[in-house]
Formats: structure tokens, sequence, C-alpha cells
């Protein structure tokens, strides 16, 4: 064993002979010693009993051993985890790691040191391999966790409303169980990765790790494990791919527009697997930028400082490819309400108005609130500085590695609507759509995604829904397994509006049936006939054939719509398995629940 004391008072000497000497003696021997050394100088040591245990300032004893939980849906806590383990395990600490559906909940009660990293998903879900934790210690099984030292680092978009709800309630219930705070949880909007480093750099000083000379820097890369393989790009240095390939996939006289976009990826060694996303970094409206600029009566060459590295730019270039100006969020609002006297932004933001806050909010911009209340006389600079860094667009990869070499494929429906007398448009999508072109670049990285692979073994039959541009990773799994001659079954059903117009890749789907590379196709579009059909009207009208595959040991696939699409599939499975198993509704449930432990239900919704 290694005695490691914080301000030791032995020379360096004289602790290399304690060393030697401690890790000869016997458990009575070192009993013995602490007995003796006590009765000398009249005070009680710490005992020491293995080398599991490091003293801390306090003289208190912390395990050397601790356990990393993540709860992740698109990849990004858990890539945080797995670099947290990382940087523990540097540090000599013995790290479990694992993803909070893999760990048995009961075991909790044996833990020490727990470092738990969570996303919130939809309106303050817990992700999908969060659930069964999540349920456990909020049930009567729950223990007490008296001996538990905890840390919660909570991910979130500050736009929704239930903003890191799912990591406050992690945090919240295991100090009711008993737990201690090793350090205070830490709530992350999309721009995480300094808060992120913030947290590990308190959880390893409160572990009796950090040292004065360590700062933020060495920590700061923890968020930038979204990389496969041993490229250079990574969501903090993206590669710029060039666009080789934009085109619409939707006929004449579709009221949508979805392009399909080809990017080469050559020269960056970037890697990814069937199930992974890309991440783009867009550029705001050039039209709305100006309005912004011209609104506030801004010098658009006016250089702001834009983080607290102390980075600078000229004011429109800021606004284009730096901060959000499309998204409004109650933190947003509440920072502008401390630069302005306006009296009715004071109002909104007031106690007892969150009502009325949340309907402000919905489906405005920057450009409302500067039109909305008065900003007169606030400098460009004082503006940005509450303005949040725009986060990356993250797309279902629609290509297979192995069948288009140093390429990637995205299925980007374009967004459009109208909103409080103005028309509205998507950011990443609407420039895709309108303002890039072949030979154009785009910032991207690649957002691994270990929720939502293709099973191990190619034999295993697969059944894929996804609607709309949630086909895109379909296209992806089918590519790679005509790759790899895969023999497993596959099943796909896909819906949209008109057969005519909206038939997404319809061209390459009959060919993959000619060939048998997909097995079985269904299809459903909801405005060619009088009464709505969706693609969980497919399945029903499959039922007992779809059960059968399910029996047979297939892996369900759903990707898109979360809210709508993804819930009413979700429905419709437990009434499949409740039907054709002659199961009681508990028992589907907990059928479809043993299918998701296995990794046979799998889901990248959003």
């Amino acid at each position: 064993m290694q005695l490691q004391v914080m301000n030791s008072p032995f020379s360096q000497e004289q602790s290399e002979l304690l060393n030697r000497l401690l890790s000869t003696l016997t458990e009575p021997q070192k009993m013995w010693l602490s007995g003796y050394l006590a009765g000398m100088a009249g005070t009680v040591l710490p005992q020491v009993t293995g080398s599991e245990l490091v003293p801390q300032q306090n003289g208190s004893a912390l395990s050397k051993e601790v356990t990393v939980l993540f709860g992740s849906q698109t990849g990004n806590a858990q890539g945080l985890a797995e670099n947290v383990a990382a940087k523990l395990k540097e540090r000599g600490f013995q790290v479990t790691l694992a993803p909070m559906n893999e760990f048995k909940a009961n075991n909790i009660k044996k833990i020490q040191n727990l470092l738990l990293l969570v996303s919130t998903h939809g309106e303050g879900d817990p992700p999908d391999n969060a659930l069964s934790f999540h349920e456990f210690l909020h049930g009567r099984r729950a223990p007490q966790l008296k001996d538990l030292r905890f840390s919660v680092l909570s991910l979130g978009d500050s736009s929704y409303e239930f903003f890191c709800k799912t990591g406050k309630d992690f945090d919240k219930r295991l100090e009711e169980l008993g737990g201690q705070r090793l350090y205070p949880r830490f709530d992350c909007d999309l721009d995480y990765d300094e808060p992120a480093a913030e947290w590990l750099e308190g959880v390893l000083s409160s572990l009796g790790e950090a040292k004065a000379e360590e700062a933020v820097s060495p920590l700061a890369s923890i968020g930038a494990g979204t990389s496969v393989g041993q490229s250079v790009y990574s969501r903090t240095n993206p590669f710029k791919a060039e666009v080789l390939e934009n085109i619409n996939l939707n006929g004449r006289g579709s009221n949508k527009e979805t392009r399909h976009i080809e990017l080469s990826l050559e020269g960056s060694n970037l890697e990814f697997e069937p199930g992974d996303s890309l991440g783009i970094y867009p550029e705001n409206d050039p039209e709305l930028v100006d309005l912004i600029i011209g609104k506030m009566n801004w010098n658009p060459d006016e250089v702001v400082t834009l983080n607290k590295q102390g980075e600078t730019r000229p004011l429109r270039d800021s606004l284009l490819s730096y901060y959000e100006i499309t998204v409004l969020t109650k933190p947003l609002i509440q920072k502008a309400a401390e630069l302005t006297s306006d009296h009715q932004l004071q109002q909104l933001v007031a106690p007892g108005q969150e009502e009325d806050l949340r309907t402000y909010i919905e489906g405005r911009d920057l450009l409302d609130l500067i039109q909305d209340f008065s900003f007169e006389g606030i400098t460009a600079s004082a503006f940005v500085s509450i303005l949040r860094k725009m986060p990356a667009r993250l797309y279902s990869i629609a290509s297979s590695l192995r069948a288009n070499p140093d390429e990637v494929h995205l299925t980007i429906g374009t967004v459009r609507y109208d909103s409080n007398g103005r028309s509205r448009k998507g950011v990443c999508s609407i420039q895709c759509a309108e303002r890039v072109q072949p030979g154009d670049y785009l910032p991207v990285y690649i957002q691994r995604n270990q929720n939502f692979k293709l099973p191990a073994n190619p034999d295993t039959p697969i059944i894929m829904i996804g609607p709309g541009t949630g086909a895109a990773p379909f296209r992806s799994f089918l590519q790679e397994r005509e790759e790899l001659a895969a023999q497993g079954k596959t099943w796909l059903f896909f819906g949209d509006q008109h057969f005519v117009t909206d038939f997404l890749y319809q061209t390459e789907w009959q060919q993959w049936l000619k060939k048998d590379v997909l097995t079985k196709m269904d299809v459903a579009f909801s405005r060619d006939t009088e009464e709505k059909v969706y693609v969980q009207h497919r399945m029903l009208e499959q039922s007992k054939e779809l059960y059968q595959w399910l029996e047979e040991g297939a892996v369900i696939y759903i990707c898109g719509d979360e809210k709508n699409m993804a819930h009413d599939v979700h429905e419709t499975l437990i009434q499949i398995i409740e039907q054709e198993g002659g199961r009681s509704r508990e028992q589907a449930e907990a059928y479809l629940a043993e299918m998701q432990q296995q990794k046979r239900y799998q889901r990248d919704v959003y």
C-alpha cells in the first residue's frame, strides 16, 4: 500500500520508509501500531486498513473505489462518463463504469462513492437506459444510503421547461435516502464542456485528489470524447466537411422538403457505426442577424468578446455563427430583465408569472424580445454577454461507412412555420436547404450512440419503425447488412403524407426488397386516404406476425418524433403483446421492459 496524506508532515525519505514498512504489516500489526502511537501522542490516529482507503484533510477516510453511472439518450452523458472514468483511473481510483440499466440497483447500498451523469429527455423524462434505475430509487424498495457519498452532473437544454429535471430528481432522492453530497450538483446546458470540467475538478478535490497546481485545462477536455477512432476532430474541434450532394427527396407538389446531403470525410479519420449521429454547427439566417443589429442600432463591425478565454470576433460574425438567436429561454429572459428597467419585462419574470413567461417564450426569438421590450442604449457587448453559445444540431446518419468510405449521408427535413405574425425558419435545416451548395463546407463531428446499434449477431431479425426522416438510420442499417451479407430477417415500417411525393428513398427500399436485404416492408401514407393511417395501424394489421418475430428474438428500433409517433408505437407494441401473447397490460409492459433491458427495444427519438 502507498500512504497518501494531504499536507503530510513527513519528509520524502520518511514517507518512503513508512510506505515500505506499512506494506509489510498484517492487520493485527497495524492495529497494535495505531494503538501504540496513540498512546504516545495522547490522540487517536485514523486507522489505515488497506490500500483502498485514502485519508482526507479532515482525517476521515474515503474509499478509492468510485462507481460512475450514466443515463444517456444521444451519447453526451455516456461520452462524459467514459472520460470521467478515465481521469479517475489516471489518479489511481478503482472505477466501475456502467449505464444505469446494466447496474444491479440493489448494489447501491454497498457503494461509498457514486458519480451520476445523466441527461434529461423530452418533457423532463429520464433517458431510456435510466428509466429502471430511476424507478427503483423512487420506489419502496430503495434502501437507506447513509454511507453513500455522491455527486450528480446533469445535462439538459435550458430552452425546455423541465431543464435538467432528471439530474435534479436523482440528486434530491439520493439525499432523501441519506446520502451525503461529495460535491454539489452541476446543471449543464448544451455547451457543457467547461462546467463539466469544473464539476470534475470539484469532485476530485472532494475525493482528496486535487492539488492547487491542477488548473481547469487538464480537465477541460472531458467533454471532447465524442469522436470514434483516433481522429483529432471532435465536438470541440469539428471537421470542415465538403458538401458532395444536396438534393430534395420530395416530389413536385409536396408540402414538405427533405434534403439528402452527402458530405466528404476524406482526411478526417472520423469513423462511425450505423445508429450514430452527425453534429453540424450551423449559421444563423443573415437576414435575421441584420434585422437584430439594425433594430438595436449597433455597429456590425464592433468587436465583442465571446467567452472566458477572451476570444473576440466582429459582432455580425458572432451573431451569425457563435450565438443562439432563434430560441428564447427562461434564463435568457431573466438576464435580459437585469439589463433594462422595462416594467413589462420585469413583470414577466416576477415570481408567480411562470405561465405567462412560458406562453411568451413559445415560438419567439431574439428579434421578438428586442421589439417587444425596451433595450435602448444597451451596448452590443453587454447584450451578447447574456446569450448562450449556439449548439450543434444532431442528425441520424443515413449511410454505412463500409458502403460509402470517407462519406457520411444525412436526411434533413426543413423547418418552416409562422408564429406571432412572422415566418420562422429552422436554423440548420434552412441553411442546408437554401444556402448550402456542393463545394461548400460544414463544420461537423461524430456523435456516438451506443443505445441505438445493430445486434452483434447479423443473423438476428430486426424490425425498424421510422416514418419520415426517422427512416434515415435504417438506410444505414440496410447498407451495413448488405455489405456484411447478413442473413437476419429485416422488416421496415415507413410512413409519410403522400405516396407519390413523400416516399423517401423508395427506389432503394424496393431494390433491397428484390435482393432480400429487406425481407418485408409496410407503408402508411396518412393523407392518401379519407381516414388517416399511420405506422402503428400497419403494425396492428400485422400483429400476429410481428409478435412471432418478437418471440424469435427480433430487435425493435424506433426513430423519429417522440411526442406523438414514438408514444403511439410504444402503446401499440404493448397492445400487440397483450393480444397475441395472451398477457395482461402489466405483463405486456414487463415483456417490453425486459426487451429494453436486453437491448432488444431501442429508440432514437427527438
